[in-house]
């Protein structure tokens, strides 16, 4: 079944350096075999804990801004139009190092949700 969501529709989740929501789940019969929310990172902020997905690919797309990609202990320069891929069991975060809000898209295969992450409580973004 096709389906269009609009994210103004869908109230965010606050969470430690992000507003989340979630566009495509696992649960609805539109999205099988992929899952998407978008994420909103304020200037300054880091998405916390560090996380994996074991058994997922995730790709972020960044919509606007520019900051910091941690990803297994090194980190990348990321600006708006970049595309990241998260390999399944690699341990990653993102850091607005910007001036603007970052926007990211994010799509996970096989469909993902919160059950999926693994939480790195110990791992911190370098400075």
């Amino acid at each position: 079944m096709s389906m269009i969501i609009n994210e103004d529709e869908i109230e965010a989740k606050e969470m430690p350096g992000r507003a989340l929501k979630w566009l495509y789940t696992p649960d609805m019969d539109a999205a099988k075999g992929f899952s998407m929310n978008v994420v909103k990172i304020q200037p300054g902020n880091t998405v916390k804990p560090a996380h994996s997905h074991p058994n997922h690919e995730e790709v972020v797309f960044l919509l606007s801004g520019s900051g910091k990609a941690y990803i297994d202990g090194e980190v990348f320069d990321i600006r708006k139009g970049s595309a990241v891929l998260f390999s399944p069991g690699c341990i990653h975060m993102l850091r607005n190092s910007g001036d603007e809000v970052m926007e990211v898209a994010c799509f996970f295969a096989p469909a993902a949700t919160f059950a999926d992450y693994v939480l790195h409580e110990g791992v911190t973004f370098p400075d």
